[in-house]
């Protein structure tokens, strides 16, 4: 159900304070795996793989070295957008 992979993947234990993430209001959350950084001239590709499934964000460089985030590295994906287009079949 894609409600549940949108919204389950974190239970209620992730969200509380000193868990390790930030209360935010995205309620998009999704929990993956670096599965390649590829730094530009200012900005930097960040493929992560959740559950089978690439999400691709385009970050600065300087976010992706403040996070240290390299290949194999466990990460949260916020998704905060004002429009979701879906596609059926």
């Amino acid at each position: 159900m894609i409600q549940h992979d949108l919204f389950g993947i974190l239970d209620d234990s992730h969200r509380k304070k000193g868990a390790g993430l930030v209360e935010l209001s995205a309620r998009n959350q999704l929990r993956g795996t670096v599965k390649s950084v590829k730094h530009g001239t200012v900005m930097a590709e960040v493929v992560v793989d959740v559950n089978g499934q690439e999400i691709v964000a385009a970050i600065t460089n300087t976010s992706a070295e403040r996070l240290g985030l390299a290949q194999g590295q466990s990460v949260t994906v916020v998704i905060k957008a004002t429009e979701v287009m879906i596609a059926a079949g």
